[in-house]
């Protein structure tokens, strides 16, 4: 909520009942959570705090600021230059806005951090007060509100700037939130999108991609999730091998070898480094049995890895995978699906998805009034097949010219037009 920032968010109930189930701490999110900004919340940001017209969203803010404005504002009458006040219990983004605020309000303050949520307040000469703000040590310069609001994404920069192989298991829409809570908000383009995560993470490689090849490989049992994959890799490769790759944790994550913790950032991150390196193991030995030099080096296990780089798998669509760094494979979507409804009215999208789910996974979108689109990654013959003497619902495969409602507005409007053309020949033609 810094300034006039005040983002809105949602959440699923499934999915708040799943981070629950492994106790993902609701309370630790709420109340200590990291800021963060994209580039164009910190230009609207640092616009503010050029043109000192600053401003507070959060209601809570409001109300701590004027308590300590009216507070300051009692103290100060009476105080002689140099006399100073603490102002306690704030919250690190109202540390600044205090000081910003007072700051703005009254010429004859200073203000200073303490730490410990308080904030020093000194009455001061305008003489005085010019030349502390001029010093180079004042804690309320407008590069360090900056960087305490940047927060997390300070950690992305140094990611950016490090250019090392971004690891991601099943990637995309974390690319995506990447993007647009720490770069820019995503773009209409998805060619402007691919370029610019390329820019940003030139080396990208999703364990979700190396995987699903391994299965095909090596015939191992396909798994749906990371804690899955793990456990699989784990059972997989023999531990006894020398040059199977070790693992181990940290004294202060312990606790990652005695319980699982799925969707835990450290958890997550330590499943999907493993399963990189499993499988990268993989790659390398399986292909040919010949012996395997002692410890591996990471560029050997990246050249096993090198026809995966930059590959992200995508979910349910035409092509198994995006190219971040080169062209696409060419699209195989399987044919589209149109439903015709007759005699059920009140029909919508998630009565038709219930209905189908049972067949395929679909994803459901209305056409017109009584006609629905089903999008799907694997064509069934059998939903045509079983829904041929369907009493109400009539499947078809989705032909542009027949079933686009701006063609057949079009055709209705043309054939008019040409109805009235023939009649006005023919009663024009007439002696």
């Amino acid at each position: 909520t810094s300034g006039v920032t005040d983002v809105e968010f949602s959440l699923s109930a499934c999915s708040i009942q799943f981070l629950s189930h492994y106790g993902f701490d609701y309370n630790k999110f709420l109340k200590d959570g990291i800021p963060y900004m994209n580039e164009v919340q910190e230009k609207i940001l640092s616009q503010h705090l050029l043109e000192s017209s600053w401003k507070i969203s959060s209601a809570l803010d409001r109300d701590v600021l004027k308590a300590a404005i009216d507070e300051v504002t009692r103290w100060i009458a009476a105080a002689e230059e140099e006399e100073t006040m603490i102002l306690q219990d704030l919250s690190d983004c109202q540390m600044f806005e205090v000081q910003l605020v007072l700051r703005q309000a009254l010429q004859n303050v200073w203000t200073q951090p303490l730490g410990d949520k308080k904030v020093m307040v000194k009455k001061v000469s305008p003489q005085h007060r010019q030349l502390l703000e001029n010093s180079p040590y004042d804690y309320c310069q407008k590069e360090l509100i900056l960087l305490s609001a940047r927060g997390f994404t300070n950690l992305f920069q140094t990611l950016v700037k490090a250019k090392k192989p971004l690891v991601g298991h099943n990637m995309l829409m974390d690319l995506m939130h990447l993007h647009d809570k720490f770069y820019k908000p995503l773009p209409e383009s998805y060619e402007e999108f691919k370029r610019n995560i390329h820019n940003l993470f030139p080396v990208l490689i999703d364990t979700k991609t190396v995987t699903k090849s391994i299965w095909k490989k090596c015939h191992f049992p396909r798994a749906s999730n990371l804690l899955e994959v793990y456990a699989v890799l784990c059972s997989s490769l023999n531990p006894e091998d020398p040059t199977c790759p070790v693992i181990a944790l940290a004294s202060d994550c312990s606790q990652y070898a005695e319980k699982k913790s799925p969707h835990e950032a450290g958890y997550d991150a330590f499943l999907c480094g493993s399963v990189l390196l499993k499988s990268a193991h993989l790659l390398l030995c399986r292909p040919t049995d010949d012996a395997v030099e002692a410890d591996p080096s990471f560029s050997e296990y990246l050249t096993a890895l090198a026809e995966y780089l930059n590959k992200v798998n995508f979910i349910r669509g035409g092509v198994s995978s995006i190219n971040f760094s080169g062209e696409d494979v060419p699209c195989q979507h399987p044919p589209v699906l149109v439903v015709h409804v007759r005699g059920w009215p009140g029909l919508n999208e998630r009565h038709i998805y219930q209905e189908f789910k049972a067949l395929c996974c679909f994803d459901v979108r209305r056409l017109s009034k009584n006609q629905f689109i089903l999008l799907s990654s694997k064509f069934k013959q059998l939903v045509l097949r079983d829904y041929k003497h369907h009493p109400h619902l009539r499947v078809s495969v989705y032909r542009h010219w027949r079933h686009s409602p701006h063609v057949n507005c079009l055709l209705q409007v043309s054939g008019i037009v040409a109805l009235w053309s023939l009649l006005a020949f023919v009663l024009g033609g007439a002696p």
